[in-house]
């Protein structure tokens, strides 16, 4: 068999056996305890295998010493090699899925999975003029995902992508440089290479159109990991074991936000929350942005305490919000102004990044002259902890990082680690970990919220919530949302989103926003929020695109236990909340650029309305499925394109036939809600004869509830075979959760009989069938320590 595995092997990935770097010549090889060495030439190359679908390759060159520290990988436990095997020209490392092949002469590097090529060193480590770079081969057909949050369409494969954070004020359907830039290459051929240095670079899609993938940087590791497996699905969450899984997010924030830049005092916040209750729209936070700190936007910022003027009493307005529901989060910026009232404490106190004799580096920017918080020294970290402790002890709940690129960040500016330019593009991540610590050392028990602009591979881990930055108030604008959520999904930021409405300019467009908002209905976090001169908030918004809003806003609450689940699926898993189509039907190439349709979790299918005032859309249909209209029950076959009609209150949005879609009754915030009172919607289809789904609850703010046995755990099986119809519901609750009982409305979709009867156990029990409508509703009470069975006999 092993002789077998070498014969594929080598027939596989004969289309390599060309040099990586002529001049570079193989010495000598040994194992290293679960590590394996070759010595080349010009330096030596170390393999370490973390499991059979992920292999890292680091390369020392001589003069240099390893750099075993990484900023995104906190994977540490390292397996052997399954197969070790040399002959005289080549050397073999495999596992049961993941393999490398090392050819002697002329020296090259392969990566297989399973047998079957993956991607390969084309001239493997060089130096450049003014850096380094790791180039490898492409094959003519693949496609190519990555690089961070962009907007350049689906397919990357063309483009030199900076690896830079910075914001794009004002952006719209096209960005090449945005405030994400992950070293991060995804392709078609389902694999992954994670590029595990920190300092600023490029990566370069064969720009030269010449089938060649480069990573280029000015300094740090020559280390990359190749992931492989057999599902997109499976591929993130690889990656997230690697570099760490998204914490549950507290439920709150999977509401409705009020948001604006910004609110100038208490009593114009305590007003707009006052509104929302008023206009009948649900709402689970507020955003105060720059204003609770001073009256300006030039000059103050920095001063990181309330001003007292504009908000007299801030404990009171936090603690009062609380009491109705709603929680209360503040913008901070790693910026200290030398016009603020903490600049003489952060200087005497070491608190600011250095120049090169050792001062603190101030320069000019839009706010002010400023200095930058050295999160790297123990003085400035410290510094800005005690910050949060002291907002936290006030009673907010959620930290906003703005400006974490670092937005202007000279490259003379010396870090406690390193220079700007080392660090640049892991400050944002670095502070997330600040504020996601501090909340948590101020009460471990509670999930912190951080809302960031800027982060980095692996940010996810610290409870990263990224948007996608100061995107213009245009249609242009929204066409790009999907793409960049979608694409920071797969790379492991599941909760990219965005301000819904547009950010930028003061564009009067009712249909823009209603559409922004409805789309926001299925991205995973909402929030409206933009420059104030025309209000983000749908109680200022005229009255029929308040009503619009409304209707959307509270679709958004019903969704809220499907919507949590996911966020569940997304902690275990890493699994994207929204998920291109090619997801599913990676093998249909036509799937492989679409970005304006994609699934919400696995049992919607959304496509919205991107383009003003069109009366009918093209939506795909992905095969292998039936689809329903969400709203209209129409039922369409999978596997086409279908011309839809376009309405006013809602998106084109379809329910896959077999799913079960748990739903929640009205409710002003997630405050009130308990998962003990669900509308159960099932799609059935004679096409489907079994389906099951898992639905995960807890309290929905107690920090690792899983892992403590905080929880409980729903399933919901449908059974269609000789024995007719069944329903069976059974529970796993943690041994830290007391049982629910549940009031259920079953509700059946596309019923075409009515029953004759329904049964719970052995029991009739009372059922309504619609005739027109082919809708069955069960109403069911639950003890979820006990299973249940519903018959349904035609």
């Amino acid at each position: 068999m092993k002789n077998l595995f070498r014969i594929i092997f080598c027939v596989c990935i004969s289309q390599w056996t060309v040099a990586q770097n002529k001049n570079r010549v193989f010495v000598q090889a040994e194992p290293e305890a679960k590590h394996y060495k070759v010595e080349v030439n010009d330096g030596f190359y170390r393999f370490s295998l973390y499991n059979s679908n992920i292999v890292e390759t680091t390369f020392v060159p001589k003069g240099e010493q390893i750099k075993p520290d990484s900023h995104a990988v906190v994977l540490k436990a390292y397996e052997a090699f399954s197969t070790i095997s040399e002959k005289p020209n080549e050397i073999l490392l495999a596992s049961t899925g993941i393999a490398v092949r090392i050819t002697k002469s002329p020296f090259q590097i392969a990566y297989t999975y399973k047998g079957q090529p993956v991607i390969s060193e084309k001239n493997g480590y060089s130096k450049l003029e003014d850096g380094e770079a790791i180039q490898f081969n492409l094959n003519d057909s693949e496609v190519l995902y990555g690089g961070g949050a962009r907007a350049l369409g689906m397919n990357r494969r063309g483009n030199r992508l900076q690896l830079y954070n910075r914001a794009h004020y004002g952006y719209e359907s096209h960005s090449e440089l945005m405030n994400f830039t992950l070293p991060i290459v995804m392709s078609s051929k389902k694999y992954m290479i994670h590029f595990d240095n920190a300092p600023i670079g490029y990566l370069d899609l064969d720009s030269k159109q010449d089938n060649t993938l480069t990573y280029e940087t000015i300094s740090g590791r020559k280390t990359y990991q190749v992931i492989a497996a057999d599902s997109w699905i499976d591929i993130v969450d690889q990656y997230t074991t690697l570099t760490g899984k998204q914490p549950m997010p507290p439920r709150w924030a999977l509401g409705n936000f009020s948001s604006r830049f910004g609110y100038h005092s208490e009593a114009e916040t305590r007003m707009t929350v006052s509104k929302f209750k008023e206009e009948d729209i649900p709402v689970d936070a507020v955003i105060l942005d720059l204003y609770w700190f001073g009256k300006t936007v030039e000059g103050t910022m920095g001063n990181l305490v309330f001003d007292r003027d504009s908000f007299p009493t801030p404990e009171k307005m936090i603690k009062d919000f609380e009491t109705q529901g709603v929680n209360t989060v503040l913008i901070t910026e790693p910026f200290v102004l030398t016009s603020s009232n903490k600049w003489q404490e952060a200087v005497a106190q070491d608190v600011m990044a250095k120049d090169s004799v050792g001062n603190p580096y101030t320069y000019d920017f839009f706010f002010g002259n400023t200095g930058l918080i050295d999160i790297y020294s123990t003085s400035g970290f410290n510094w800005f902890s005690g910050i949060y402790n002291d907002l936290f002890k006030m009673g907010v709940s959620g930290i906003w990082g703005d400006l974490g690129e670092p937005e202007v960040h000279p490259k003379a500016l010396i870090h406690a680690t390193g220079t700007a330019d080392e660090v640049h593009n892991i400050y944002g991540h670095d502070w997330a970990r600040l504020v996601y610590e501090s909340s948590l050392d101020f009460n471990n028990k509670r999930r912190p919220f951080v809302l960031m602009r800027a982060g980095y591979s692996g940010s996810q881990r610290f409870g990263l919530i990224p948007w996608s930055g100061d995107v213009n108030r245009t249609w242009g604008g929204l066409r790009s949302q999907p793409e960049i959520a979608l694409q920071m999904g797969m790379q492991g930021l599941g909760y990219m989103h965005s301000d819904l409405g547009g950010f930028a300019g003061d564009n009067l467009d009712d249909e823009l926003y209603v559409r922004w908002l409805q789309y926001g209905v299925f991205q995973p976090i909402y929030r409206p929020h933009a420059q104030e001169e025309v209000a983000s908030e749908p109680v200022f918004r005229a009255e029929n695109a308040k009503n619009l809003a409304r209707k959307a806003i509270t679709l958004r609450y019903a969704l809220l236990p499907y919507n949590y689940n996911l966020a569940f699926q997304n902690n275990q898993k890493g699994t994207p909340l929204m998920r291109p189509l090619f997801f599913e039907n990676s093998d249909d190439s036509n799937l492989q650029n679409i970005a304006n349709t994609y699934y919400w979790g696995d049992a919607f299918l959304v496509s919205p309305i991107l383009e003003a005032g069109v009366t009918t859309h093209d939506v795909y249909f992905p095969k292998n499925h039936v689809w329903f209209d969400f709203y209209s029950d129409e039922k369409i076959q999978g596997g086409q394109s279908k011309t839809v009609a376009v309405v006013k209150n809602s998106i084109p949005t379809y329910v896959k036939a077999g799913a079960f879609i748990p739903m929640a009754k009205p409710m002003q915030n997630t405050k009130a809600y308990t998962g003990k009172d669900l509308i159960l919607h099932y799609y059935n289809d004679d096409t489907v004869l079994k389906s099951s789904y898992d639905l995960y609850n807890d309290d929905g703010k107690t920090f690792e509830a899983f892992e403590k046995g905080a929880y409980e755990m729903l399933n919901f099986l449908y059974v269609n075979d000789k024995k007719g119809i069944q329903y069976r519901f059974t529970s796993n609750t943690g041994a830290s959760y007391a049982n629910q009982a549940k009031r259920i409305q079953l509700t059946i979709h596309n019923m075409q009989t009515e029953p004759q009867s329904v049964k719970i156990g052995k029991k009739e029990t009372p059922f309504t069938y619609n005739k027109r409508t082919h809708i069955l509703e069960i109403p069911v009470i639950w003890e979820t320590e006990s299973e249940l069975e519903i018959k349904i006999i035609l």
